[in-house]
């Protein structure tokens, strides 16, 4: 690990991004039923791929805990977030089945996920050493 200093930003940025991941995989085991409604008809068993998504989100969130895993972790989540897109183009294209979701929010999904693909990225690569 080096000796550089970890910006503010950044160290709020992928707590909270732990955070999310761990409730969000938890999530998951919670409520599987809204996960269930997500997954595209073409993928197969979609109880297993909803329960091992689960597991992989709560894994990758501990894993941003820490400093050597956290890159790893990003890269993760990144990977995830990209697997994860055909289930949020799903809503999308059947809003029918999640009329307790605005249709706005459904179409607005698919773009944030390139912006939180974009702050995983961020959020977790190494702190470069300010030039002397």
């Amino acid at each position: 690990m080096s000796d550089v200093e970890e910006p503010r930003t950044k160290r709020v940025s992928w707590i909270l991004m732990a955070i999310l991941y761990v409730l969000a995989g938890l999530n998951h085991f919670r409520d599987p039923g809204f996960y269930l409604r997500m997954m595209p008809p073409y993928l197969p068993w979609h109880e297993a791929l909803v329960a091992v998504s689960g597991v992989i989100e709560i894994a990758l969130g501990l894993a941003l805990i820490s400093a050597r895993a956290r890159p790893w972790a990003g890269l993760g989540i990144v990977l995830l977030l990209v697997a994860v897109f055909p289930a949020n183009l799903q809503m999308a294209l059947q809003p029918e089945d999640f009329a307790d979701i605005p249709r706005f929010a459904l179409y607005l999904r698919l773009p944030v996920q390139g912006l939180l693909i974009a702050w995983a990225w961020w959020a977790t690569r190494p702190t470069k050493p300010a030039a002397r």
